[in-house]
């Protein structure tokens, strides 16, 4: 009898734990960090094809994204999209000869500068400006960012789907923990 009471009290306490356990891993996973997988090649050469990174779902809870941010957000397509943050809300954004201009001035993109120098027929991104904002002005509004792919020529970024809502972002990623010879902190 004390041998059953026993037994019992202790599958009790592990079904709590357990049940602990997956409420607290489902917190997280759903609220906090998740994990998702680089699809395509529209990041390279700073992200690959394939790799596993962790989402931090809170940082955009609590501020706003930053200029060079990698984010994660809710693209039309009803897929998750990985791009980098270039323009902020009220920034004028233009590329001119391959250099990147907010506000009428040069900023320099570093994590470019392996992919530009091995390039020899033409730039990585073509010339544009941002356009069809409120009241015809080139700017981007409050309440939005433009995104673009780190591969210019073949990235579906803010040139073809326009400016991103930052209540579409899910959070922003620097860690790849996958695959195993890349783990680390992406820049």
């Amino acid at each position: 009898m004390e041998q059953a009471k026993k037994q019992k009290n202790e599958l009790w306490e592990w079904s709590k734990a357990l049940l602990i356990a997956f409420g607290l891993a489902a917190i997280i996973r759903f609220f906090l960090f998740t994990p998702i997988v680089v699809d395509g090649e529209s990041m390279m050469p700073t992200l690959e094809n394939g790799d596993r990174m962790v989402v931090n779902k809170i940082g955009y809870m609590v501020g706003e994204p930053d200029r060079f941010d990698i984010v994660v957000f809710h693209a039309p397509e009803q897929k998750n999209y990985i791009k980098r943050v270039i323009g902020l809300p009220g920034d004028h954004v233009e590329f001119i000869n391959d250099q990147l201009y907010v506000n009428g001035k040069e900023v320099d993109e570093p994590y470019l500068d392996q992919y530009k120098s091995e390039i020899t027929d033409g730039t990585l991104t073509e010339d544009f400006a941002i356009e069809g904002t409120p009241a015809d002005e080139e700017i981007i509004p409050e309440g939005y960012i433009f995104v673009m792919g780190d591969n210019r020529r073949y990235s579906k970024d803010s040139r073809h789907i326009g400016l991103v809502a930052i209540d579409e972002v899910i959070g922003n990623t620097n860690i790849v923990f996958w695959p195993l010879n890349e783990i680390g902190f992406i820049k």
